[in-house]
């Protein structure tokens, strides 16, 4: 199929496999209730069930087996008996039904028992599709399936159908195209191509076509398949069936797979082992030991009268407390840490084992809950790893959690500039030769050996992701035990998919801990070492020197299944036990509550347990939902006229862009091919982060959030800029979600029209004022300026004493506050005028100002300019809380006395001695 023909941009309408499979199935539909009345040929409803031949390769029900039998049919001409068929798969695959017993349903009358429970809301097992890939013909199948009919039992606790394919390159799209695959059973010897990723399916394969065997042969082509298996999808069971002698299985073959087992053995042995494997997925042990507890009889002599609803449901007055929450939750809630629970302090059973899994879950190492927040756990990794007076170079516009942490650390912070998006009033993110350049100022400082961390937000609130291998590779060629600190408080979820998962830490950190253990990496660093020029520095590590050491903290409950305040560290650190796990444990003992709540650690588990079975399936959909947004707003008439969506080639410039790839659908090409942009570009765009731009509507962000999307449509979003709105898709976000969120956009478009042609000369001359102020008067993003020289680690040399600057605050006599006006005029005069607190506006919701840090021209120039009603640490009528002279004088005195570290003890002098340097 020629690239750009008409059929080609009809099939890259659908973003994925799965949609234009449900398309297909919805146009046989049609095309048969037509053939039945008469008005469509046969000929039509033929080339529809071929292709439907080629796409139900990859899925167990209705599969090819049904396609045969419809070809039949309409060979027949039992054009009526094809319809009531038709309609009978399409029915079963919208509702689900077909999970009850895919077997008995590919008959529509043995089926419609399976189909009407389905309906009546009746329970049914737990199903997923086991794939197989062997050499088999179409009777070897079709015995291997009915042997496997004979092993279930109806005490089985799952129910599964099988999927054969016959090459490696049809297993890997059937793990792409097939969410319910859940495990792969890859027999020894089966060859790589196929011819089916041309033609109708080359648009969704393409991350298969780059893929390259290279000289493996045919023999080990099944270890092959496991090793990309567990690149596709990790979460896949894998086991592999050889006729090599046990002495003769290399030791990779051996850590690939589950298990290996013989073609002689009996299959009941894989059937129960492939059920095993299920089921430690499908356990959830602390969510289970909770439920367990709840239902035991209980007296309670401890805390908590809330506990079992004894204080609730016995009232007279809270009552309606208890029926709007129900009794489970009351039963659960107890401070117990014995009796089958366990402490999230030191746990030593279903706590454990539920932190274990979701290491595994997530690829991590060691991975620890929290019940309080992703603001928490950043500052449980910063205050376990850096000591006083360590450099961490991080984002300015962070989380504010980040700066309490170095505040906390007594961290000296590199504030890293993100490149500006002017025109939205929104950042980027920290460009690599950025970062770079801060590591060898300070390396021409003397001041290497105190970095200890680059922290990052990845990715950040307006989807800008970073390309997590570059930085790390190219950062650990200068700093080779450097720590990374990635905040993921956004990102959980892109593990679970194969394009954003090459972009999360703890895959990256995997992957480069294998390769530089590696000789080919060896020989790879000795050429790359030779190639350099004269006085040019190497951009990846050294071998002998680099460890890899990685921290990832995310927001469970933002993106994945958790209740409110649920938070994840997940970690890859080598040196670990050697160096950081008992600090690690001291900072978690400090920011954990002794009183987790049980509900949050519960969510967490059961969201783990959903990640590991649906989190492919799920996040599939929320992309596609995310990419169906901005299609529907760039496409639709009304709603192109008053809105835009931010594109990646707004969000991200052209030299950080070396795909091209400006954004994510063209009406004339569908959707992009993104593979490439992920894999090269030094920034992507999260394709669930969509940016409505409003500026043309003369609303700005926050006004159109607040009275226009909650207040009249109870629509929810989380974050605004000066003139745009960022909505965002999830895996619980809906299609009918999406329906009405559209419906509301065209309401508001219509009364955005009907106010626009009611305007008098005064009120279009006034609206076109406001347009002009949020698309073309907006004013400039400051950049962090510099430490006063009193709080410098070293002059000329990046990094500051955040924490002197905080606690020389403490003391009122040590402060003053200066309007803004006033600022401008005493800095014109020649003052130094210095923050003594951090300054946020939200949005755009990072801190312009920081305790320590000269306020320049720009910075009062943005806050004068700046519209929005909320500043956290600035007060309007009293103005910016800044340092006395005196209070400077005397600090830059006390740091000159004692170095880089004697200033922290000058804020704890007797308060005597601060009332005499007042002003």
């Amino acid at each position: 199929m020629d690239p750009g023909t008409a059929t080609e941009r009809s099939l890259r309408q659908h973003y994925n496999a799965a949609r234009l499979r449900s398309h297909t199935w919805d146009q046989l539909k049609l095309a048969a209730m037509d053939l039945d009345d008469g008005r469509c040929a046969p000929e039509e409803v033929a080339a529809i069930l071929k292709d439907l031949f080629t796409i139900e390769l990859y899925w167990a029900y209705p599969g090819r087996s049904m396609v045969r039998q419809l070809e039949q049919m309409l060979r027949s001409k039992d054009h009526h008996g094809l319809h009531l068929a038709v309609n009978h798969v399409v029915r079963t695959l919208s509702s689900g039904a077909f999970r009850s017993d895919p077997a008995a349903l590919l008959d529509p009358e043995s089926g419609r028992d399976a189909l009407l429970a389905e309906e009546d809301g009746k329970p049914r097992p737990n199903y997923f599709e086991v794939l197989f890939v062997d050499e088999l013909d179409e009777d070897e199948e079709s015995a291997l399936k009915h042997k496997l009919l004979q092993c279930r039992d109806k005490a089985d606790p799952f129910v599964y159908d099988a999927v054969v394919v016959r090459t490696v390159q049809d297993a890997l799209i059937a793990l792409l195209f097939n969410h319910n695959i859940q495990v792969v059973v890859a027999r020894f010897g089966v060859p790589y191509g196929s011819t089916n990723h041309k033609g109708l399916l080359s648009t969704f394969t393409r991350a298969i076509d780059a893929l390259d065997p290279g000289e493996i042969g045919r023999a080990h082509m099944g270890p092959y398949l496991g090793r990309i298996c567990r690149w596709f999808r990790p979460e896949v069971d894998r086991y592999y069936v050889t006729d090599t002698p046990v002495d003769g299985l290399e030791d990779t073959t051996l850590a690939t797979f589950r298990r290996i087992f013989y073609r002689t053995e009996d299959l009941t042995e894989l059937h129960l082992t492939m059920l095993r494997g299920i089921q430690e997925k499908y356990d959830a042990p602390f969510f289970s030991a909770l439920k367990e507890y709840s239902r035991r009889p209980m007296g309670v002599f401890h805390a908590m009268p809330i506990s079992r609803g004894n204080s609730v449901f016995k009232s007279r007055w809270i009552q309606d407390f208890g029926e709007f929450y129900g009794r489970n939750l009351f039963l659960a809630e107890t401070s117990a840490t014995t009796g089958g629970l366990d402490s999230l302090l030191q746990p030593t059973g279903p706590l454990k084992k539920a932190q274990e899994l979701a290491a595994r879950a997530f690829g991590s190492q060691r991975t620890f809950f929290a019940t309080n927040g992703t603001s928490t756990t950043n500052k449980i990794v910063v205050q376990a790893l850096v000591e006083p007076g360590d450099i961490v170079l991080i984002d300015r516009d962070c989380h504010k959690s980040h700066h309490y942490g170095m505040v906390l650390s007594g961290a000296y912070p590199v504030y890293l500039h993100s490149y500006p998006l002017k025109k939205y009033s929104m950042y980027g993110a920290v460009p690599l030769h950025h970062i770079r350049e801060q590591l060898f100022k300070l390396k021409r400082g003397g001041r290497l050996d105190k970095v200890k961390m680059l922290l990052l937000t990845n990715c950040t609130f307006d989807g800008v992701v970073y390309n997590v291998e570059r930085v790390m590779e190219e950062v650990l060629a200068i700093k080779p035990d450097i720590v990374f600190l990635w905040d993921e408080a956004w990102w959980a979820f892109a593990r679970f998919s194969y394009v954003l998962r090459q972009r999360t830490a703890m895959h990256i950190a995997q992957k480069l801990a294998r390769k530089y253990r590696t000789p080919e990496y060896r020989a790879e660093y000795e050429a790359h070492l030779a190639s350099l020029g004269e006085g040019e520095s190497p951009r990846l590590p050294d071998p002998d020197k680099v460890r890899i050491r990685v921290y990832a903290t995310q927001s469970t409950h933002k993106t994945l299944t958790s209740l409110r305040q649920g938070s994840m560290i997940h970690i890859w650190d080598e040196d670990f036990v050697k160096k950081s796990e008992a600090s690690f444990h001291e900072a978690y003992m400090t920011h954990t509550s002794t009183s987790a709540n049980y509900q949050i650690l519960a969510s967490m588990d059961a969201g783990r347990r959903q990640v590991e079975f649906e989190g492919y399936e799920l996040v599939e959909k929320a992309i596609e939902l995310g990419l169906l947004l901005r299609r529907t707003v760039r496409e639709h008439p009304k709603l192109k006229r008053w809105f835009d969506i931010i594109t990646i080639g707004e969000l991200i410039p052209g030299e950080f862009r070396q795909s091209g790839l400006d954004s994510y659908y063209r009406r004339d090409q569908g959707w992009s091919e993104i593979e490439k942009a992920w894999a090269e570009d030094e920034f992507a765009v999260d394709p669930t982060k969509i940016n409505l731009y409003t500026g043309h509507t003369g609303i700005d962000g926050d006004t159109f959030k607040n009275q226009f999307l909650m207040d009249k449509h109870q629509i929810q979003i989380n974050k605004t800029s000066r003139n745009s709105v960022l909505f965002m898709t999830n895996i619980g976000t809906t299609r009918g979600s999406l329906a009405y969120l559209t419906k509301v956009l065209l309401q508001i478009a219509e009364e955005l029209e009907l106010r626009n042609a009611g305007f008098e000369h005064d009120d279009k001359r006034a609206h076109i004022a406001r347009i002009r102020a949020l698309t073309e008067e907006i004013p400039p993003l400051p950049d962090f300026s510099i430490f006063h020289r009193s709080f410098q680690g070293q002059p000329g040399v990046p990094g500051g004493d955040l924490r002197s600057a905080y606690f020389l605050s403490y003391k009122e006599e040590r402060c003053e506050h200066v309007k803004l006006e006033e600022c401008k005029r005493l800095m014109h005069e020649g003052r130094e005028l210095v923050s003594a607190s951090f300054v946020i506006p939200y949005p755009p919701g990072f801190p312009v100002l920081m305790p320590g840090q000269m306020i320049n021209q720009e910075i009062i120039d943005f806050l004068i300019a700046i519209d929005v009603k909320e500043i956290h640490g600035y007060r309007p009528e009293l103005g910016l809380r800044v340092f006395t002279d005196a209070a400077l004088g005397r600090q830059k005195t006390t740091t000159a006395m004692g170095g880089m570290r004697a200033s922290i003890p000058a804020v704890a002098k007797d308060s005597k001695d601060a009332r005499r340097t007042k002003r």
